[in-house]
């Protein structure tokens, strides 16, 4: 099964290392992969290098893309965490 969704990233200061690390600890609770991409970058979810690569800041589009058994789960779990804020606000 694969999963897109499309999330923009409202919180301040983007995909900082807080928040990255809070997105890569999220998706490595998932069997499926798991690939970000923003404006044209792509990364693997469960990679923390990979994740700050992508110079994620506010008003981005991040698109998500999951594919295996739990990917409908990882994508929502996730979605729910970006448009949350990554709790810090």
């Amino acid at each position: 099964m694969v999963v897109e969704e499309s999330v923009v990233i409202t919180n301040q200061v983007g995909l900082h290392a807080r928040p990255a690390r809070l997105l890569v600890q999220t998706a490595a609770q998932f069997q499926s992969q798991i690939q970000l991409t923003c404006k044209e970058k792509t990364a693997n979810a469960k990679s923390m290098i990979g994740v700050l690569r992508l110079g994620a800041v506010k008003g981005d589009t991040l698109q998500l893309r999951a594919e295996g058994d739990d990917a409908q789960n990882a994508i929502q779990t996730l979605t729910e965490l970006i448009q949350r804020k990554f709790d810090e606000e």
